[in-house]
C-alpha cells in the first residue's frame, strides 16, 4: 500500500469520526472514566405495571436522557423484596445498579426474618426518598361488606374470619392493615400473595375479603366494578377521588397508611459516583414528567437527603416493633 493510499484512508477515517461526533456531540463531551460508563440497571421488586414500577420507569426515562446512557428497569418481584435485594447485593459497587427499596424491605424484613441474605444498613447506600403513597381499603365489587363499620363488626363477631391480602409479610400492606386492626381491636386472617395480579383477582372474586393498596394501582378494577373502596387511610379525602371517605369518617380508627420507597445503590460505591447519582436523580425527580406520572399513579415524589432515608428507616422500625411484639406481624 502506498503512502498516498495510507494518508487518504486516514483522512477518510478522521472525517467519519468527526461526522459521528457531530451527530452525537455527547460522545465528545463524555470524558474517559465518566459515570455512567455503561447501561445502568434499576431493580424493582414489583411486577410490571404496578404503581412503583410506573414511577421507576419514568425516572429511568429521565436518567437515560440526562446521562445519554440506557437505564434499564429490571423487575424482580417476590418474597417481599428479598429476591430483588439478594440480586442487588451481589453486584459491583460502581453505581451501575440502583434499587427501588420500599419500607418493607428496609425497615420490616430485618425485624421479621431471623436470617436474611442482606442487611439494608450494611449492604445498601441510600440516595434519596423516592415517593410516598396513601393506602385505601378495598373489597370486591360484590362483597357483603359495604363499609368499614361492617368490616369491623364482622371481624369482632368472629375473630379471624375476615381475611386480607398482601404481597407478603414484609410488604407495607400487612403493616398498614395490622396497624388498623391493632387500633380497632380486630383479629384478621393474613393471606399473602406473590404478585399483584393474583392478589387483585382474589379480592375481586371474594376469595379474600379485602386489601390495602394505593388508589391508582386499583383504578382500572374500580372503574370496572371489580373492586370497591371502603375508605382512604389519610387525614383528608383526596381531590382525585373525593367520594372516598377517610378511615375516621367511615367509622374506623385514626390510622394513616403511607407506604414509601427510596432509591438505593450498593454500599461501598465511590463518593464521586454517589455524587453523580444524586445529581442526576435529583434532576430527574424535579422534572414535570416524573412528577406527573407519579401523581397519575397515586404517588407523591419526595426527594430527600440520604440521611432522611436513614431516619425514615429508623422511624418505621420503631413503628413495627410493637406489632411484632403483639404477634400481629409474624417473625420467622
Amino acid at each position: 500500500m502506498s503512502v498516498k493510499t495510507v494518508c487518504s484512508s486516514r483522512r477518510a477515517l478522521l472525517a467519519a469520526s468527526a461526522a459521528l461526533l457531530h451527530a452525537n456531540p455527547s460522545w465528545a463531551a463524555r470524558p474517559t472514566g465518566a459515570f455512567p460508563a455503561r447501561t445502568v440497571r434499576l431493580v424493582v421488586p414489583y411486577s410490571v405495571g404496578i404503581g412503583p414500577d410506573v414511577v421507576a420507569r419514568s425516572v429511568a426515562e429521565q436518567l437515560s436522557q440526562l446521562w445519554d446512557q440506557t437505564v434499564l428497569v429490571d423487575n424482580k418481584p417476590g418474597a417481599s423484596g428479598i429476591v430483588a435485594f439478594a440480586d442487588v447485593r451481589r453486584t459491583a459497587a460502581d453505581g451501575h445498579t440502583l434499587y427501588l427499596a420500599d419500607s418493607g424491605t428496609l425497615a420490616v424484613n430485618p425485624l421479621v426474618h431471623a436470617s436474611l441474605p442482606y442487611d439494608p444498613v450494611r449492604d445498601l447506600e441510600p440516595l434519596t426518598l423516592l415517593f410516598r403513597a396513601t393506602f385505601v381499603l378495598w373489597v370486591g365489587g360484590g362483597s357483603r361488606l359495604r363499609s368499614v363499620a361492617e368490616l369491623q363488626d364482622a371481624a369482632r363477631r368472629t375473630p379471624g374470619s375476615i381475611s386480607y391480602a398482601s404481597l407478603g409479610n414484609g410488604h407495607p400492606s400487612p403493616v398498614a392493615v395490622e396497624s388498623f386492626a391493632h387500633a380497632a381491636g380486630l383479629q384478621l386472617l393474613h393471606v399473602p400473595f406473590k404478585d399483584g395480579g393474583t392478589l387483585f383477582a382474589a379480592v375481586a372474586s371474594g376469595e379474600v375479603d379485602f386489601t390495602a393498596f394505593s388508589i391508582n394501582t386499583m383504578a382500572p378494577l374500580m372503574a370496572s366494578g371489580k373492586l370497591r373502596p371502603l375508605a382512604i387511610a389519610a387525614r383528608e379525602r383526596v381531590s382525585s377521588h373525593p367520594s372516598i371517605p377517610t378511615l375516621v369518617e367511615a367509622g374506623g380508627p385514626a390510622v394513616e397508611m403511607h407506604p414509601w420507597a427510596a432509591l438505593m445503590t450498593v454500599a461501598g460505591t465511590p463518593a464521586p459516583v454517589l455524587a453523580a447519582l444524586q445529581q442526576g436523580i435529583g434532576q430527574a425527580l424535579a422534572s414535570d414528567a416524573v412528577r406527573k406520572r407519579a401523581e397519575n399513579a397515586g404517588f407523591e415524589i419526595t426527594p430527600s437527603s440520604p440521611q432522611a432515608v436513614r431516619e425514615r428507616m429508623q422511624a418505621d422500625s420503631a413503628m413495627v416493633r410493637p406489632l411484632i411484639a403483639a404477634g400481629r406481624i409474624a417473625r420467622y
